[in-house]
């Protein structure tokens, strides 16, 4: 058998391996976190472009939502600003909340726009402030102390949370065969602009959508057990167990509690990937194996 004959034979059962993927899953609703390399590595981004490209024609609603932390700390530097955290989370003045609109809602989310659009998508990039879809109130930071008996109440400026989310915009954009691509940036009932994180707002806008799945790219190759190895196929009770026993701990907390509210919301899985891995998304929704960690409702199954 000839090298081109077995290149197409191997091409074939891939794709024979979407199609009850593909037909499962027409229709329903996407919603994709994008960040870490996936969204700093060229090959990555083209990639992830092409990838949500054929999620769309495939008869799917990819919704995109991304971060934009590293990009921001650059032009803050450049700026002569210097970036300032507290346990993780970036102290926003009004100054700083200036940067963080240009960077998401401009540089960033334009440069995702563009990518999608070079590869066959039809994508619009908005932020919650559009139509005021987003609702923020200001996040009351709380650092425990053991030398104190009540939690420091510490303002770390226009940080915000989810207060509600209006999905209207966006069914309206999806319905257009457009791909909507929003940057977590939220408004208050006072006018003012809040930097919310991006997993949390890719969690709520899944709810407020109804979505089938909600996916979490990471630069980890998912949820790893203490002897790191990729843990699947998770129940959210299974989870709870996880964070009890310290399983899950640090960084992972966040999005692990963020993936857990929203199947509990009921969004039928989430999914915590690798974005290092090119073509996670395709590998990840159209394949068996996948390549990260998926959590779903106590009584569902994926194979359902």
């Amino acid at each position: 058998m000839s090298l081109n004959l077995e290149l197409a034979m191997s091409n074939a059962r891939v794709l024979s391996e979407a199609l009850p993927y593909i037909r499962r899953f027409s229709g329903k609703t996407i919603v994709i976190k994008y960040g870490g390399n996936a969204m700093t590595e060229e090959h990555l981004k083209n990639g992830f472009a092409r990838d949500v490209a054929l999620l769309k024609l495939v008869g799917m609603n990819p919704v995109v939502v991304h971060g934009g932390g590293p990009q921001i700390g650059d032009l803050l530097k450049r700026l002569g600003k210097e970036s300032q955290f507290i346990d993780g989370m970036r102290v926003t003045d009004r100054e700083t909340m200036d940067v963080v609109q240009m960077v998401l809602g401009g540089l960033v989310n334009k440069e995702i726009v563009s990518l999608l659009n070079q590869h066959g998508g039809r994508a619009v990039g908005l932020t919650g402030k559009d139509a005021d879809f987003i609702r923020a109130r200001q996040l009351k930071f709380r650092r425990n102390a053991p030398e104190m008996n009540e939690p420091e109440i510490i303002d770390i400026g226009h940080v915000g949370e989810v207060s509600a989310i209006n999905g209207e915009v966006v069914e309206m954009l999806m319905h257009g065969d457009f791909v909507p691509v929003i940057a977590p940036v939220g408004v208050g009932d006072d006018g003012q602009s809040y930097n919310i994180n991006a997993d949390v707002v890719a969690g709520k806008l899944a709810e407020s959508l109804n979505a089938e799945k909600l996916i979490l790219l990471t630069n980890t190759a998912g949820l790893l057990d203490k002897q790191g190895e990729v843990l699947t196929g998770l129940t959210s009770a299974r989870v709870d167990e996880l964070i009890a026993d310290g399983t899950i701990h640090g960084g992972m907390l966040p999005k692990i509690r963020c993936a857990l509210d929203a199947v509990h919301a009921g969004v039928r899985s989430a999914h915590i990937i690798d974005g290092r891995v090119e073509h996670a998304l395709l590998l990840e929704i159209f394949t068996d194996q996948g390549v990260g960690t998926l959590i779903q409702n106590n009584t569902e199954s994926e194979d359902e």
